[in-house]
C-alpha cells in the first residue's frame, strides 16, 4: 500500500513540484493538494491521508496555527516544508514543538534540479513520518512534569564528568525534555542533533530561554563548564578535547559521517577517547544508525550508556541500532533518562 500524502501549499508551482517529486517514488502517492488550511481541512476528511506536507507560511491561516488545531483535533504525521533560513527557523522549531515529525527545505523552482538533489531526502522523510509516533506538545509538558527530579539541586556530581547526547528525527523535542530536567549545576553537557545551519542557533536560544541551565551553540575552544549545555552548530562536527585547563569544544568541517554533519558518532568517539570513562552517553530518537557505534565505543571505554526506548521514540532507528549492537547499558523511556544520567554522574 502506497503512503497517501496531502500537499498543502499556497504556491501552485510548489504544489506541482512536490507532487511530481513525491509521485516519483513507487511507495508514495499524492492523493490531493490544498492551497490553504481551510481547503486542507475538507481534503483531510475526504481523502484520509497518511502524511501531510505543510507549508509554514500561507495566507488566511499560517501553517503553525493550522498545526495547533490539527494536533488538538486530529493528530497525524506532518512534514513541514520551510525556508531553511534564520528567519524561518523559529517557526519550524515551533512546528516541531507542536508535534510535526520533521521538516524539509522548499524545493528549487527547477524541476530537474529538485528531482535529482532533493527527492531522496523528501521521500525518506515522508516514509519516516508515515511510521513515526505523533506526540502533541501537551504530551511533552506532561512527560517533563512526570520526569521532574526531586532534590536535583542537591545532587553532588563528580568533577570532570560529562553528559553527551545525540539525536535526529524527533530529537529537538526529546533533547528539550532531557535538558529541562537538568539542574543549574549539572555536569557539562554536549549535544549533537542533526540540524541545518542557522536552525542550531535558534534551537540553542529557545532551549536557553526555557531551561535552568545555560545553553550555547558551541564554538571552537569554548571551555566545558558545569551548568552549561553546548549544541553542535549545523554543518559542523562537534568533538571535545582535553587541555591543561580542562575539556574544550572543538569544531571541524570534515567530511560528513554516516551522511551527517554534525555526526553523533564523531561526538561520542571523542568523548570515549578523552574522558577515561567519566562520561554518560545518551542516544535519543532518530532515523538511521548514527551514534550507535560511538555509543558502543563509550561503553567499551567504561562510560555509562543510555538509549531511549522504542515506545517513547518518535523513530527508533538510532537507539534501536545502539541496542542491537549492545551499546546501551540502560534502555529507558524518555522521561526517566535525565534522572538516570544525573545519578550516573554522582557515582
Amino acid at each position: 500500500m502506497a503512503i497517501k500524502v496531502l500537499v498543502i501549499d499556497d504556491s501552485p508551482l510548489i504544489r506541482g513540484l512536490l507532487t511530481e517529486i513525491l509521485n516519483a517514488a513507487p511507495d508514495i502517492k499524492v492523493v490531493g493538494t490544498a492551497e490553504d488550511p481551510f481547503d486542507a481541512r475538507e481534503k483531510i476528511k475526504q481523502l484520509n491521508p497518511d502524511v501531510l506536507s505543510l507549508d509554514v507560511e500561507m495566507p488566511r491561516m499560517d501553517g503553525i496555527s493550522f498545526l495547533k488545531n490539527l494536533m488538538r483535533l486530529r493528530p497525524m504525521p506532518v512534514v513541514m516544508v520551510s525556508t531553511l533560513t534564520a528567519e524561518g527557523a523559529p517557526a519550524t522549531l515551533q512546528a516541531l514543538e507542536l508535534g510535526a515529525i520533521d521538516y524539509v527545505s522548499k524545493p528549487k523552482n527547477n524541476v530537474a534540479e529538485a528531482l535529482t538533489e532533493y527527492q531522496d531526502e523528501l521521500h525518506n522523510k515522508i516514509r519516516t513520518a508515515a511510521l513515526a509516533k505523533v506526540r502533541a506538545s501537551t504530551e511533552l509538558q506532561a512527560s517533563v512534569a512526570k520526569g521532574s527530579i526531586l532534590n536535583a539541586e542537591r545532587m553532588v556530581f563528580k568533577p570532570q564528568h560529562i553528559l553527551a547526547i545525540g539525536a535526529s528525527t524527533g530529537g529537538t523535542e526529546a533533547i528539550k525534555e532531557v535538558v529541562l530536567q537538568l539542574p543549574a549545576h549539572c555536569p557539562p553537557t554536549v549535544v549533537t542533533q542533526h540540524i541545518p545551519p542557522m536552525f542550531s542557533t535558534s534551537f540553542a536560544a529557545r532551549l536557553n530561554a526555557a531551561a535552568k541551565v545555560t545553553v550555547y551553540e558551541a564554538t571552537s575552544g569554548q571551555k566545558l563548564e558545569p551548568g552549561n549545555v553546548y549544541i553542535a552548530p549545523g554543518d559542523d562536527h562537534l568533538t571535545i578535547r582535553r587541555t591543561a585547563q580542562g575539556y574544550i569544544c572543538q569544531l571541524d568541517h570534515d567530511a560528513p559521517v554516516n551522511r551527517h554533519r554534525p555526526a553523533v558518532d564523531k561526538l561520542f568517539d571523542s568523548v570515549a577517547e578523552v574522558t577515561k570513562g567519566k562520561a554518560t552517553g545518551i542516544i535519543l530518537t532518530g532515523m538511521g544508525a548514527d551514534g550507535a557505534k560511538g555509543l558502543l565505543n563509550m561503553r567499551n571505554a567504561g562510560c555509562h550508556t543510555i538509549a531511549q526506548d522504542e515506545a517513547s521514540s518518535v523513530v527508533w532507528g538510532m537507539p534501536g541500532a545502539a541496542v542491537e549492537l549492545g551499546a546501551a547499558e540502560t534502555i529507558l523511556p524518555l522521561y526517566k533518562i535525565a534522572k538516570q544520567a544525573l545519578i550516573s554522574a554522582t557515582k
